[in-house]
Parts: C-alpha cells; sequence; structure tokens
C-alpha cells in the first residue's frame, strides 16, 4: 500500500512530534539561585530554569509530567509550594498552605500532591483540581521531613527528623464509634452506622537521632532509615512495623538515603563527608565509599539507565554514578547548591 506525499510527510511529523514529546527530563534544584534546571538526561545539557522561590528543598513533577510542585522549606519560616508549567516554561501563581508552615518531603500520587509540614507538625494533601488542601493529618512528631505514599493510596511512610522516629501509617478497618457514654437509643435517632469504618492509624517507630533519608525496599518488604546524627541505619520490617537490625555503618550526616532499582545496593549520601557510601543490601555491609567531592544530598535512581544522580551541594555540581561499576561517569556543573531532584515523564 502506498501513501499519498502529503500523508506521508504528515504522518512523518507526527512520528517525529511524539518522539519530541515523549521524553523525560531531569528536574533539579538550586537553593543558592532559587531556581528549577529542567535537564535532557541524555546529553546533561540544561534546557532552561524557572523561578522556584526561597529556599527550595524537594521537587516532585505531576505524573503526567506537565508540572512542578518544589517545598519553600525555610527551616519552617515558610509556607509556601512553588508551582512550574513544564509546558509553557512559566512559573504559576504558588501555593499558600497558610499555618501548615516548613513544608518539605513531596509526593505525587493518585492525581494529588501529598507534603510534610514541619512547622505544623503534619502531613497535607492538594488537589491540583479544585485548587485547595482537601486533607490533612498530623504525626504529633517533631521535624517530619520526607515522605512516601503508597500508589494504592492505603499506606504513607514519614520520618520525623528530631524525634528520631519513623510513622507508619495505614488505612485500616476499624470499630465503629459508638455513641457518647450516658446516650441511650430512642425512636427519633437515626440508625446505627455500620459496624467498621476506614480511618488513617499510626504507628510510631523508634530509630535513630536525625532520622532524614529512607526508602522503601523494591520488594516493599523492608523500610531503611539514615540517622544523620549517630551515623548508623535503621531497617524496619515494613509487615511488623520493628526494627530488625541497626547498621552502624559510619554514615554521620547522612541526608538521603535509596535503593537501587535492582534492591541489590542502597546508596547514602552524606553532607559532612566527601563519600558516597554504597551498601549490599543483602549482607547489610559496606562495600564501598566512592569519594565525590566535599558533600551530598540529593540522590535520583535512573531505572532506564542503570544510573545514579548525586547533588553535590558544597561543590555546585550533580555527579553521576554508573551503578553497574560503581564509578564516577560524568558530572553535571554549574548547578548552584544542588540538592532535590525529579523526573518528569512529559507526555
Amino acid at each position: 500500500m502506498r501513501f499519498p506525499l502529503r500523508a506521508a510527510t504528515t504522518l512523518l511529523s507526527l512520528i517525529l512530534t511524539a518522539s519530541i514529546f515523549a521524553q523525560t527530563s531531569l528536574l533539579a534544584l538550586s537553593k543558592h539561585d532559587h531556581t528549577l534546571s529542567v535537564i535532557d538526561p541524555t546529553t546533561l545539557r540544561t534546557l532552561y530554569t524557572l523561578p522556584v522561590g526561597p529556599d527550595p528543598h524537594e521537587v516532585i513533577a505531576s505524573t503526567d509530567g506537565t508540572t512542578a510542585y518544589v517545598s519553600n522549606y525555610g527551616g519552617g519560616q515558610y509556607h509556601t509550594l512553588a508551582v512550574l508549567d513544564l509546558v509553557h516554561h512559566t512559573a504559576l501563581p504558588s501555593i499558600d498552605l497558610g499555618p501548615l508552615n516548613g513544608p518539605h518531603g513531596l509526593d505525587f500520587t493518585g492525581g494529588k500532591l501529598y507534603f510534610t509540614a514541619e512547622g505544623a507538625k503534619v502531613i497535607g494533601r492538594f488537589d491540583p483540581a479544585t485548587q485547595k488542601i482537601d486533607w490533612v493529618l498530623g504525626t504529633g512528631q517533631n521535624r517530619t521531613h520526607m515522605i512516601y505514599v503508597s500508589p494504592d493510596l492505603q499506606h504513607i511512610i514519614t520520618t520525623n527528623v528530631s524525634s528520631a522516629t519513623v510513622s507508619l501509617i495505614d488505612m485500616e478497618t476499624l470499630p465503629q464509634q459508638g455513641p457518647p457514654p450516658g446516650i441511650h437509643p430512642s425512636a427519633n435517632m437515626p440508625p446505627p452506622p455500620p459496624a467498621t469504618r476506614k480511618d488513617w492509624n499510626q504507628i510510631v517507630v523508634l530509630v535513630g537521632p536525625g532520622s532524614e533519608g529512607f526508602d522503601l525496599s523494591p520488594d516493599q518488604k523492608e523500610i531503611w532509615t539514615a540517622n544523620a546524627h549517630d551515623g548508623t541505619i535503621s531497617i524496619i520490617n515494613y509487615a511488623t512495623k520493628k526494627v530488625i537490625e541497626t547498621l552502624h555503618s559510619d554514615t554521620r550526616s547522612a541526608n538521603r538515603l535509596k535503593f537501587t532499582s535492582d534492591g541489590k545496593h542502597v546508596l547514602v549520601s552524606l553532607l559532612g563527608n566527601p563519600d558516597l557510601v554504597i551498601l549490599d543490601a543483602a549482607t547489610r555491609k559496606v562495600i564501598k565509599r566512592l569519594p565525590i567531592g566535599t558533600g551530598a544530598a540529593g540522590i535520583l535512581i535512573d531505572p532506564t539507565h542503570n544510573r545514579a544522580f548525586i547533588a553535590n551541594t558544597p561543590d555546585n555540581k550533580i555527579t553521576i554514578i554508573d551503578l553497574q561499576t560503581l564509578t564516577i561517569t560524568a558530572h553535571i556543573p554549574n548547578i548552584a547548591e544542588p540538592d532535590g531532584m525529579a523526573w518528569a515523564n512529559h507526555p
């Protein structure tokens, strides 16, 4: 079958257009410049930058890759989330969180943005469709910092830095609350509610001082938490919700902890140390301390190309690690005080 020239040209144009827009971008924050850099992960070239407001710490993209959200932290002083249009390359009006000050950790799941707010000791949820905060849950813990929300929206994990704890928050079926004491049923009362109800239940697990960076293992069986103040790593069995092992990994000043996509290795960045610490997840042993600069913060795993991007905050660069050889392969320079990073999968 032969296509007319015009039809063939149109088809080629559509294919080329699809290849341009069906791509992934690396989002990297600059805490010094208060900007977000959108980077081509193949060429490592910065495509454009956008302003994000004061003291940006974490960034996440919407599932469709059209919008990025940035937490303006300020050590608990600020109360806004920056919003960026990744289609038209513009900054949109920020989200004012009101009394929910100190936003930090971010996750985008189920079409909504989840965030921590340290100053209010809560986690919250913002609905882009209604442009409103539609849910808030208190943790009662000090410096609720990083957050993970399961894809089915039934489980939430947060680290609480100053309380030295991890919050395991699950949607559970609980007994229905009865009437207040002294109230007796009467003919005018509504029918009794169902015997059970759905509600969030929090279990607080004590780990180590400075619990901040954490990750859930790819098989979802363990939560590893880096304790910055004593240089240990706490391993929580997710099913029993108990610490099953504490690793003396010499990781003081730990900032982030991430599993590789295959679950074989765990990477720990250290703010006050030149090494990236790499552990074997099966043996629980440190297998390499890779010198990458004078300190590091954010870690982003590239599952497609088996790489890790490490934000060398004091060195104004991002270091790229080959996860097969555990060696440095490249750098992205001239990112002033990089920290939070994320992927944006464009349509």
